[in-house]
């Protein structure tokens, strides 16, 4: 071991320091296992109470007693399963969509058991019991894992607290890449607090274009200096020259020492968990990228859920249609629906219906204002004070009622709930290979653009959420997209 010691810079009598997991980290734990125990107890307690409401007479005692015992084995069962599946593991709380469905899927396997257990048995559980119990459980542990997340988030953006330090391992374009893409997460865990790169000697500090500069410490061979001195939880190893494979197994020899994380960042960008599966051939741990999966069952889900998703949108929002296409008629001159050719899936034009928001003919005004596009990229056109936008049209574009007819587009198969951003033809000329496979799968009527800046957004920043969108959708991304949307819309964040 003092030869390892030595390549890294490190001494031979290091000592090992207590628990370095982040207190914040612990906190949240402890603090998520109290909600859990909470969403479970009365997510249980009130289908028991709804079922038999007051306590029962002398004749039905022991049918009482009987749910009674259930009720607390289905209580225990639940809680160890969120035990088993991790759904509390510092790798996945506090951000990302993997947690969610950790709780998800504990909950079913837990309700599915049941279900199976009670038909083998024939035991005469009652149905109605089951069916508060399961909806009401799942709602409180997502509810109340969201409010922690934002606990989080707003000690993040108010004090600057529950972070992850991190010092990067790497090439110099390597860690300026990586610190970029650690930042551009809104409010995010990890804080790149300084580096280790080759030829440290020339480097005193890595300038990174929007978030600041990082400070360097040597090379590769003063890792664990470089730990102390930062203060740094984690170390994150990247592209670089001199560290192979074994002196990465060699440094986390001497992490685990320390208690500090080791992470390796394969360069891989913009590819979800789910896609990646790492396959140990040989002793030698490979990363699998599975192929973004566009047809067969996965498909069909997404259609289903965007039948039933727009069939009940229109229908319950009947009465506000009505309403707003009143407004629209009385309010300026010219139709009531502005209908304009996009580009779908495979390259296919379609006609997408919105409510008009501007004046008639606005369309032949874009030459004339070309000069106050606010739009980064010069792709796409956007003015944040357009004089085309009639009084009716802002209030419709503030909180996105305009988009309300586009669910009749996603009932034509023109369209979907969740997808990239449909594009005008004149902008599909100007895609090279790269924005081109937003063109894999139907846009749809909000996405990653919507809830992530929406108009906001540049042109770069639009063509790379709405691929990670592509390469990566999945039924869980698109309800946690639909939610947020609601909140972007009530925020009207990026809406002009």
């Amino acid at each position: 071991m003092t030869a390892v010691n030595d390549r890294l810079g490190a001494p031979a009598n290091i000592i090992p320091l207590a628990n370095k997991l982040p207190a914040w980290q612990r906190g949240y734990a402890r603090r998520l296992i109290a909600f859990d125990v909470v969403g479970v107890v009365l997510a249980v307690a009130l289908a028991h109470w709804l079922r038999f409401g007051e306590l029962p007479d002398a004749a039905d005692i022991y049918h009482f007693a009987d749910y009674t015992v259930v009720s607390l084995a289905i209580a225990v069962a639940w809680f160890l399963a969120l035990w088993i599946n991790h759904s509390r593991s510092p790798r996945i709380i506090g951000s990302g969509a993997e947690e969610y469905r950790r709780v998800w899927l504990a909950t079913l396997t837990v309700f599915g058991s049941v279900a199976i257990i009670s038909m083998l048995f024939k035991l005469e559980l009652a149905r109605g019991y089951l069916m508060i119990a399961l909806p009401v459980g799942i709602t409180l542990l997502i509810s109340l894992r969201w409010f922690a997340r934002q606990i989080v988030v707003r000690a993040r953006r108010k004090h600057g607290r529950c972070i992850t330090r991190v010092l990067v391992v790497g090439n110099a374009p390597a860690v300026r890449d990586l610190t970029t893409s650690l930042a551009r997460g809104s409010h995010s865990e990890y804080e790149v607090v300084g580096a280790c790169i080759p030829d440290s000697a020339s480097w005193t500090k890595i300038d990174v274009p929007g978030v600041g500069t990082v400070p360097t410490f040597g090379d590769e061979s003063n890792v664990v200096g470089a730990v102390t001195a930062t203060n740094s939880h984690a170390v994150a190893v990247t592209a670089t020259e001199r560290l192979d494979g074994r002196g990465i197994r060699d440094l986390s020899w001497e992490l685990e020492k320390l208690d500090i994380d080791l992470l390796v960042a394969p360069g891989v960008v913009d590819v979800a968990g789910p896609r990646l599966q790492m396959r140990p051939v040989a002793g030698l741990p490979l990363i699998h990228v599975e192929k973004p999966q566009y047809h067969g069952a996965k498909r069909f889900e997404k259609r289903l859920f965007d039948i039933v998703f727009s069939g009940a949108v229109l229908l319950c929002g009947l009465p506000i249609l009505v309403a707003v296409a009143i407004a629209v008629k009385l309010t300026s001159k010219g139709p009531i629906f502005y209908r304009s050719e996009r580009i779908g899936i495979d390259g296919e034009a379609f006609e997408m219906i919105k409510f008009r928001t501007m004046v008639d003919g606005a369309d032949t005004m874009v030459a004339d204002l070309a000069s106050l596009n606010d739009s980064d990229g010069g792709v796409l056109f956007k003015i944040k004070s357009d004089p085309r936008v009639t009084p009716v049209g802002r209030i419709l574009r503030k909180y996105s009622i305009d988009e309300l007819p586009q669910f009749i587009n996603v009932l034509k198969r023109d369209m979907s709930v969740v997808g990239p951003r449909p594009p005008l033809a004149t902008e599909v000329k100007t895609y090279d290979d790269y924005a081109r496979r937003r063109l894999l799968v139907r846009p749809g009527i909000t996405g990653l653009w919507q809830v992530s800046g929406r108009s906001d957004l540049s042109w770069e920043d639009s063509v790379r959420l709405d691929l990670f969108y592509v390469e990566n959708w999945s039924m869980i991304s698109d309800l946690l997209i639909a939610i947020k949307t609601v909140k972007a819309m009530v925020g009207h964040s990026g809406a002009y």
